[in-house]
């Protein structure tokens, strides 16, 4: 009896040390894998009344939050008007505490550059708050898309757990359909339907009161532009449009603020049209892409952030857009 006692008092013994075991272990993990939050947005201004923050010129990820594009704000005597939204929802929550840091205005408009998801995860953090939210009608074709939501799904596992089951697609409140003027707190911001070009839901807002164009990703400043599924012609035209208006200052989509914006349109209408012809006798003749890739001469573009990520698939996607026109 005493033995079985003996026994008994041992095991429960080596329970309770494996069962520590366990827990310590589980504490580790815990530690090791707890998400850091390093991402810090710090608005510029770049204008009286206007600031905007800037992405990572890299892939979106975990560890950068899918903080890889920009985002824009205007100050005005009747709240402030926000452009995009970021692309997960602990960015845009950082970036309205920031606005709050700027003004005491609430933020009552955020207008949408186009649905991509480095754009638009961050829309619910808005609509939380009551914030209008506008967009290009085409924009009902994504949020109804196989697309949109098995990117969503992708997003969830790629960027987790900043993007997570929580993180929806967010509809607008006011679809635009036309060119536009909203006028708010005596600021009017000139909204003018784009696209199809970089997407076909594409809008631009321009300030004449600040000569600011908020370019969506129309526009790329040091870095391969990302031309995925795009409209290479319509694009054209659509930086033909922005020349047309003059602006002194160009937010883009992606990179630093541009006070040289017809440097910047230049190297972007460049690019594209490099990919058009580099890539047009291929596709016209049906020829191997690959053949048609190493052919052409990518020195210009070699030396800049994501060509390695980028340029292969933009060649493609022009390759395949050409032979469908």
């Amino acid at each position: 009896m005493n033995i079985q006692k003996a026994g008994s008092a041992y095991l429960n013994y080596l329970a309770g040390i494996l069962l520590g075991f366990f827990v310590y272990c589980g504490v580790c993990l815990g530690q090791i894998s707890k998400p850091i939050d390093a991402i810090q947005l710090k608005p510029v201004q770049v204008a009286p009344h206007t600031y905007f923050v800037q992405g990572l010129p890299e892939m979106g990820s975990s560890t950068n939050q899918n903080f890889i594009s920009n985002a824009g704000f205007v100050v005005t005597s009747k709240g402030v008007v926000v452009v995009d939204a970021l692309g997960s929802p602990i960015l845009a929550q950082k970036l309205i505490a920031e606005i709050k840091k700027v003004t005491n205005q609430p933020i009552v408009a955020l207008i949408v550059s186009h649905y991509h998801a480095d754009h638009i995860y961050g829309l619910q953090e808005f609509k939380k708050i009551g914030v209008k939210i506008y967009a290009q009608g085409e924009g009902r074709n994504y949020l109804s898309s196989e697309t949109a939501k098995q990117r969503l799904i992708a997003s969830r596992i790629d960027f987790a757990p900043w993007v997570n089951a929580s993180t929806q697609l967010i509809a607008a409140d006011v679809w635009i359909d036309k060119k536009t003027k909203l006028n708010i707190g005596g600021v009017e911001f000139l909204v003018s339907r784009v696209g199809p070009a970089h997407a076909p839901e594409d809008l631009m807002v321009y300030v004449p009161s600040e000569k600011v164009l908020f370019a969506g990703d129309l526009v790329f400043r040091g870095r391969i532009p990302f031309v995925g599924n795009a409209d290479s012609k319509g694009w054209l035209t659509a930086l033909d449009a922005i020349e047309e208006l003059r602006p002194q200052i160009v937010i883009p989509g992606h990179g630093a603020y541009s006070t040289n914006p017809r440097e910047d349109i230049i190297f972007t209408r460049n690019y594209l049209n490099y990919l058009r012809e580099s890539m047009s006798k291929a596709a016209i003749n049906l020829d191997p892409f690959e053949e048609a890739y190493r052919q052409a001469d990518w020195s210009e573009y070699e030396g800049m952030p994501l060509f390695r990520a980028a340029n292969r698939m933009n060649a493609y996607n022009v390759y395949l857009s050409i032979q469908a026109e």
